[in-house]
């Protein structure tokens, strides 16, 4: 019987790993390798890493670090979580697991751009691409931006970019007509094709007439991954993110959610101090 599982292995998951590690509990945490923060290619929003650091490098060394104090990790996907016996039961392809308590790690899915994962991939690790601007914008000032997007998240995304630019453009996308924003460039027919060169962004239109961009934001929101809390009882919000309270505690006892699959700020600080805080209060939990 584990004292906690942890369901995702990105930042929120692996700092929850190490504090129940240093609190000298039995933890482990099943990682599906498919997190965001993967494909992140250098954030400079963390303040020990002012040069920046990818999210390649930012991962391995929360694992090592948690490793050190005990935490077990576990590269598997889990397929179902369900209580029986006053504990929780985790399935993953190799088999079930026991624990008194679990953390909802799993984050969320960006909903992409028209490209192919080659073109995708390689202009994200460009800066060609880009899905957050409180992560990056700082790092695009002064270039031409467009935001890929329509109704009110993106218009509220091109202008928060707006700060950073004056040349943004929002770009509806393929089945949408575009409509004038006041103080925000529209392009004027919709999208047929994106694609990427060495150094741009390339959107064509319905009319046929090429647009050139610096950066594209994509601004087509996202899909929590909460289908393990849905089928366990845990409430969620109408947007699918999980409901929980101060302590990160959700609907179901033992049970909690961390980082960007709960409703807040989609930032690797925020996620790591929820991770901190579900830690403790389990810790505390479990303690009485």
């Amino acid at each position: 019987m584990k004292d906690c599982i942890i369901i995702g292995g990105g930042p929120a998951g692996l700092t929850a790993a190490l504090y129940l590690a240093r609190f000298l509990r039995d933890v482990v945490v099943f990682d599906a390798r498919e997190g965001r923060a993967l494909k992140i290619p250098k954030t400079h929003n963390l303040s020990p890493f002012p040069d920046g650091i990818s999210g390649q490098d930012l991962l391995s060394r929360m694992r090592s670090h948690a490793e050190i104090y005990g935490a077990e990790l576990v590269d598997d996907t889990v397929l179902k979580v369900c209580q029986k016996d006053g504990a929780f039961h985790v399935t993953t392809g190799n088999g079930t697991t026991a624990a008194r308590t679990v953390i909802l790690a799993s984050g969320v899915v960006n909903h992409g751009p028209p490209l192919s994962v080659q073109d995708h991939d390689l202009g994200l690790s460009r800066g060609l691409i880009r899905y957050c601007p409180i992560c990056d914008a700082y790092e695009v000032r002064g270039k031409k931006i467009g935001v890929l997007g329509h109704g009110e998240h993106g218009l509220a995304e091109a202008r928060f970019i707006r700060r950073y630019s004056d040349d943004v453009t929002l770009i509806p996308p393929k089945g949408f007509v575009p409509n004038p924003n006041d103080g925000i460039a529209t392009l004027a027919s919709p999208t047929r094709r994106l694609f990427v060169t060495d150094t741009h962004v390339m959107v064509e239109v319905e009319t046929g007439n090429q647009h050139q961009f610096d950066t594209l934001y994509v601004a087509l929101g996202t899909s929590p991954r909460s289908d393990l809390a849905v089928s366990i009882g845990a409430k969620c919000s109408p947007s699918g993110c999980v409901v929980v309270d101060t302590q990160q505690k959700t609907s179901v006892t033992g049970f909690y959610a961390i980082g960007d699959i709960v409703e807040g700020l989609d930032q690797i600080a925020f996620a790591m101090g929820q991770g901190a805080v579900a830690a403790t209060a389990i810790h505390h939990s479990l303690r009485a």
